[in-house]
């Protein structure tokens, strides 16, 4: 399968940019680099019905969360979605993801919350997961306040949100946060060893390269040893039976493209009810370039009508 267009054009915008990689320089210069660049790739902010940004608290400390409600969301008892951004946890804030949310809510009619999770290296595993098990408690402790239903909170997240947002919905699962009605995991990272055959397909020349991914589990992790953690690797964990239905979106010139599928078809064979929704032509972190491709709205939409779907049917 060749490059869409759009991501072909994407990835050469890129190139033309310049820039070193992320794992030849500090932290610091690489979130400097990510913050400029992701508001040239983002399309236009469309408008929600209400925008609110407040702090929470967990075990490590106060947690900024942003609030949107989509257009069409009813007042009380909405669907919500707790929505997990990536960026290798180790770059990437409230804005850097704001154009899915903001999708996500009005096409979804839903209240989605986005939390500003601690980022690695400074806070390293299991901080950020901490977090947004604050923020996933926050919503069902708040659910009158915040106008939602408890029975029809999910959880998405890309890359390596699409990581924290299946790792919490197999806490879900245990009872250790609260029970969730769905997940969508978009071309997550589910196995730290990084050893999957896309790494080699794919590991330099479309956008996240196989170097810099490593730059970023290693930032995340505190010792090798965390690698194995099924909290940081899901698709290690001992059994994935009984976890939230899933929507798995999988980019075809991904370095993560193997582990992702791989999650996808060991939560079928366990029994999780499963869409699992392939972009062939698609580079990792498309959703996130609705400037440049056309089909970064297009898979938050079939993601937000596969969810409206499913949590009708969870509350009926």
């Amino acid at each position: 399968m060749t490059l869409d267009p759009d991501a072909l054009r994407a990835l050469e915008i890129g190139r033309a940019a310049g820039g070193e990689p992320f794992e030849n320089g500090s932290v610091a210069a690489a979130r400097a680099a990510y913050n400029a660049s992701f508001p040239t790739q983002q399309g236009e902010h469309e408008p929600v019905a209400a925008t609110l940004q407040q702090e929470i608290y967990g075990p490590n400390g106060p947690v900024t969360i942003r609030i949107h409600r989509g257009i069409g969301a009813p007042r009380t008892g909405a669907r919500a979605v707790l929505y997990l951004h990536g960026g290798g946890w180790v770059v990437g804030n409230l804005s850097s993801h704001d154009e899915i949310c903001r999708w996500l809510a009005n096409l979804g009619n839903a209240v989605v919350v986005c939390p500003d999770y601690r980022l690695a290296p400074e806070h390293k595993f299991p901080a950020g997961l901490e977090d947004c098990m604050a923020a996933l408690r926050f919503m069902a402790e708040n659910a009158g306040e915040l106008g939602i239903d408890p029975a029809r909170t999910s959880v998405a997240g890309d890359s390596a949100g699409g990581n924290l947002a299946a790792v919490l919905a197999l806490l879900a699962r245990d009872g250790l946060v609260p029970r969730l009605a769905a997940q969508i995991l978009i071309y997550p990272n589910t196995d730290a060893r990084q050893a999957a055959d896309s790494y080699r397909r794919f590991g330099d020349g479309f956008g996240l390269t196989a170097a810099t991914m490593a730059w970023f589990r290693d930032h995340y992790v505190r010792t090798p040893d965390d690698i194995m953690d099924w909290r940081v690797s899901p698709l290690l964990a001992s059994s994935l039976a009984g976890a939230a239905p899933a929507f798995v979106v999988i980019a075809g010139h991904d370095i993560l493209a193997d582990e992702g599928t791989a999650y996808a078809e060991r939560l079928r064979a366990e029994g999780v009810p499963l869409v699992l929704r392939p972009w062939p032509g698609q580079i990792h972190g498309f959703v996130s370039m609705g400037h440049h491709i056309l089909a970064a709205r297009q898979a938050v939409s079939e993601a937000a009508a596969w969810l409206q779907l499913q949590t009708r049917v969870q509350a009926d």
